[in-house]
């Protein structure tokens, strides 16, 4: 799979489309400090108005890419636009949920979604890749970047910026938040349960480097969502307790054999604050579940690149991923509707 998605996500555009556009979501990519130890390649969707070509964002042959008016120009509220970030998975991309990114800046919202360096599919350099530190950092890096943007500047709003992320990309969140890890309590863990995906990792994310240790918090956050997340049970009790923002956690119900529901996303539900928590379980969605929708054929596309890639593009159940897809934005866009990201329009 990691061959077939080289070969085509490197076109991250795909041809503009005949018509103009008549939706309202605009998008950009930023790339920030390209020269630097550690760039960030990072993608933002936004309100626009309804003039400019429409073009596809993050096709390729296996999924579908939503579309956007390429670089339109922002229609934005006087008194500031709430900022979400979002984080995806180890191996993914920004695209992974692009398709989410794109129905809240239909509400909207700002969303800005870097590439975390060293667990991408394009960037699996292992020195990065090891700096797992590094990875909420990139979220408080991306939204210095856009509080001073050319066209987001005095344009965001302060107090309603919150946090979205994806299997590891929901450990980023949660340290974001302030869960504070703990090496020698994940270590014990994994004797416990060695068949979960984050234990096969340790090697792969430095997930014995005492620096992790450290507080990861960015205080500017007022929500988070976690999607799926893992990783999770290095966090300790007491610091989950603490977590004093809204935040709302989804489990994918069916496991894929390494991330089950009740010791990943039932971890965090058992600690966070429970007037601040909502916790719910897709019963039918698969941890891929949560990625971008899948074109016809592409199971055996993957699977003849790499046998039982094909999960990739699988759900449980009767219902198709875009129905998938509907409950979580519900459910997405009713938390936030009910915390401090409120009053958008």
């Amino acid at each position: 799979m990691i061959k077939l998605l080289l070969l085509f996500n490197t076109l991250v555009l795909c041809f503009p489309l005949v018509a103009y556009a008549s939706f309202n979501v605009g998008f950009k990519e930023i790339n920030l400090d390209k020269e630097g130890s550690r760039p960030l390649n990072i993608a933002v969707w936004y309100p626009v108005k309804n003039e400019g070509k429409i073009v596809a964002i993050g096709e390729n042959v296996v999924f579908y890419g939503p579309k956007v008016i390429l670089n339109g120009k922002p229609l934005l509220k006087k008194n500031g636009n709430p900022l979400i970030v979002i984080s995806h998975g180890y191996g993914g991309s920004w695209r992974n949920l692009s398709w989410l990114a794109y129905e809240l800046s239909r509400q909207g919202y700002i969303v800005a979604a870097p590439n975390h360096p060293g667990t991408t599919f394009l960037n699996r350099d292992i020195k990065q890749a090891t700096q797992l530190r590094q990875r909420p950092r990139d979220l408080s890096r991306t939204i210095d970047t856009i509080i001073i943007d050319k066209d987001f500047v005095n344009r965001i709003d302060m107090n309603r910026i919150s946090a979205i992320g994806h299997s590891l990309g929901g450990w980023t969140v949660i340290a974001l938040a302030g869960g504070k890890f703990n090496t020698a309590q994940f270590k014990q863990d994994c004797m416990t349960h060695s068949n979960l995906k984050a234990c096969q990792l340790v090697a792969d994310l430095g997930l014995d480097n005492p620096e992790l240790n450290m507080s990861m918090i960015d205080p500017r956050i007022k929500a988070i969502i976690t999607l799926d997340a893992g990783l999770v049970r290095g966090f300790t009790a007491e610091s989950l307790q603490k977590i004093d923002i809204p935040s709302l956690v989804i489990g994918a119900g069916i496991d894929v054999g390494d991330m089950a529901v009740e010791l990943e996303s039932g971890y965090l539900q058992q600690f966070l604050t429970k007037p601040l928590s909502t916790y719910v379980v897709i019963p039918d969605a698969l941890h891929f579940s949560f990625m971008q929708e899948c074109k016809v054929g592409a199971v055996d596309l993957l699977n003849k690149e790499s046998k039982g890639e094909g999960i990739i593009c699988q759900d449980g159940g009767d219902r198709e991923r875009t129905e998938i897809h509907r409950e979580l934005s519900y459910l997405i866009i009713g938390f936030l509707s009910t915390t401090t990201m409120s009053n958008i329009n």
